[in-house]
């Protein structure tokens, strides 16, 4: 893999001031396409600014990347894509495959204005019961699968693997500790107490039963549900005739929590046994996909996405780079069922076979009928209501927006909108919260979080100072002024009449006091809300009537400000409740700290420790012993 960029994008031995910014753009990717093989590869078209306005892969990039010169046959889309180009980067790769790839990767790092872009920043979390100890454990996993063991999932949200893995230890008692907690353990922990681990770590069941416990976990997670309750069933039927009640009264519990688990499970289906189901409903330039997991004929959650694009792309080509980039960075499931076939299918199957674990030539089906068809059928319908309720939630959006716009005497409904909130308690661990909305709704990506570090303690005015100065300080700085994408139409500032001045005196001392429309939302007489009160500058304060939509929408943007404020404020306090004295001193890493608090009990023992006492720590020599001791006794 190589790559290459044009040298001089803009020599191109025409009259540029002549041309029109179409031709210029043919211009550049003519004389680039020149110097090109028709080798597999991956090309970027880079604006006036370098920014990247489309990322592609082609099997020949020379007749690939020529075709955008001529402009006669390009839709409009794409006329105004090569209007824009000013420069082009390529990535030279040995097979098609391979471009494909790196395609996917590229586009979701970059995110390039021209692609489909499918906002996923998140992996999906998985049940995963380990391999690698003689005593398995179960938890939940999110990320790479690279320890040995069973991955079961995926899973939509994490409360479903929570309530899941609660559960599967009523049921099987499996151990949800750490191989280290596992290690040290002297007695029998709570979960033991609670009936939920039958306490491995103290020897109180053997490897071999043990192994029984984890085996039936496993046969349950992989769909083999009447054989574990027919296996539990005979044994509560052994221990009753034995006589013991007890056993026979527990494993009926259990049995019974087994039903419920399969009682949550909103569709069995036997078409789709080990599948994910993907259906895809288009309306204009936008689309719903629905995707549907299906593990061991059961679903487990589903997630909806929805796309923009041009018009002018047919459901085949949104649907391939839909697939493409899901799939760049997910486990590939033995089966993918699709609504609509995706343009070069053969290619996609050869990428999907590249990176799973077996090779298959059907896994990637388009069902035209049969009880494969109903499923898809069914996700479908899924995706059309998914999309349906979204375009009526945008649709009041818009109308608020356009109403903000009134009511603020805003030139246009605005784009983005900044609400800012600070959040303390009597001073200590200070922090302000910016959350940020558009048409499309809130945009958790660009929410930020700023620790407070000059402001007097519980000086409110002086923590909103500070966190504006910061905010539109460094956008000045990096020449992301007034006119920039990420700069707001708005403001909104959680407080009254004494905020909104310290706001536009920082503004002002930034020299971009009538860059911003700054407003003020303060709570009415008793906190009540439905009285708020607004405050602008250069109008007296005003309210909204209690029942009025707008008054609403901006109560929920101050709530969520609010919301996500004391969260930053209360992760920053439990931080700071959990840290140790010995987090402090040079040289004591995460082992040494360890070591240390295993050996005396707690850090205040540390701190009161001769240096005779700390040397008798494995791994505390005499001189790290010294510098312990000078480091809490100011030596």
């Amino acid at each position: 893999m190589r790559m290459s960029k044009s040298k001089d994008p803009q020599n191109t031995g025409s009259n540029t001031k002549e041309m029109t910014s179409l031709e210029r753009g043919a211009a550049v990717i003519r004389a680039f396409a020149k110097s090109l093989p028709d080798t597999p590869g991956v090309y970027r078209m880079l604006d006036d600014k370098g920014e990247p306005l489309y990322v592609g892969k082609a099997k020949a990039l020379k007749r690939r990347v020529v075709s955008y010169a001529n402009t006669d046959q390009l839709s409009l889309r794409i006329k105004r894509m090569v209007a824009q180009t000013k420069d082009m980067i390529v990535i030279h790769t040995h097979t098609e495959v391979e471009a494909l790839l790196l395609e996917a990767n590229l586009i979701k790092k970059l995110q390039p204005y021209y692609n489909i872009l499918l906002k996923d920043d998140k992996s999906f979390p998985y049940i995963f019961l380990s391999g690698d100890h003689d005593f398995p454990m179960i938890g939940k996993h999110r990320g790479p699968q690279k320890r040995r063991g069973h991955y079961y999932g995926p899973y939509t949200n994490l409360a479903a693997v929570n309530r899941s893995l609660t559960l599967m230890q009523k049921v099987f008692m499996i151990r949800n500790c750490t191989d280290s907690y596992f290690e040290q353990r002297k007695r029998p922990c709570l979960q033991y107490h609670i009936k939920r681990c039958t306490a491995p770590c103290v020897g109180y069941v053997s490897e071999q039963d043990y192994k029984e416990q984890a085996r039936m976990a496993h046969d349950f997670l992989s769909g083999k549900n009447q054989k574990v309750q027919k296996e539990l069933a005979v044994r509560m039927q052994k221990a009753s005739e034995a006589m013991d009640y007890e056993e026979a009264a527990l494993l009926r519990d259990r049995i019974r929590t087994l039903t419920v688990i399969q009682s949550k499970q909103d569709i069995n289906v036997a078409a789709a046994k080990n599948a994910d189901v993907i259906g895809l409903y288009r309306s204009a330039s936008q689309s719903c996909v629905q995707v549907f997991f299906f593990r061991s004929g059961y679903n487990i959650g589903n997630r909806a996405y929805i796309l923009r694009h041009d018009e002018s792309l047919c459901d085949g080509e949104i649907m391939a780079n839909f697939i493409v980039q899901f799939y760049e960075n997910k486990p590939i499931p033995p089966q993918i069922l699709l609504s609509e076939e995706p343009l070069e299918l053969d290619l996609i199957a050869q990428s999907m076979n590249a990176r799973a674990d077996t090779e298959k030539q059907d896994r990637i089906s388009v069902p035209r009928r049969g009880d494969k068809r109903r499923v898809i059928d069914f996700v479908l319908r899924n995706a059309k209501d998914y999309f349906e309720r979204e375009q009526a939630k945008e649709s009041g959006i818009r109308k608020n927006l356009e109403n903000i716009a009134t009511l603020f005497g805003l030139d246009a409904p605005p784009k983005r909108i900044e609400i800012y909130d600070n959040s303390h308690i009597s001073g200590t661990n200070m922090v302000g919260g910016m959350v940020v909305a558009g048409p499309e709704g809130p945009r958790k990506n660009a929410y930020r979080k700023f620790n407070i570090r000059h402001a007097e303690a519980a000086d409110d005015y002086g923590m909103m100072r500070e966190v504006i100065e910061r905010r539109f300080g460094r956008s000045l700085r990096e020449d992301k002024g007034p006119g920039s994408d990420d700069w707001p139409d708005l403001v909104l500032i959680d407080g009254g009449a004494g905020q909104l001045s310290a706001v536009l005196e920082t503004l002002q001392a930034l020299g971009i006091e009538d860059d911003v429309k700054v407003v003020a939302i303060a709570k009415g007489p008793d906190r009540d809300a439905g009285r708020e009160k607004f405050f602008m500058r250069g109008r007296d304060m005003f309210q909204l009537p209690e029942r009025d939509a707008t008054l609403h929408y901006l109560q929920r943007l101050r709530d969520e400000a609010h919301r996500y404020a004391i969260g930053v404020h209360r992760a920053k306090r439990t931080k700071q409740i959990e840290s140790s004295p010995l987090d402090n001193v040079p040289g004591i890493g995460a082992k040494r700290k360890k070591a240390l608090l295993h050996h005396f009990g707690s850090a205040r023992s540390v701190a009161q420790a001769g240096i005779r006492d700390l040397q008798n720590v494995d791994g505390i020599s005499q001189s790290m012993a010294e510098n312990i001791y000078a480091y809490f006794n100011d030596v």
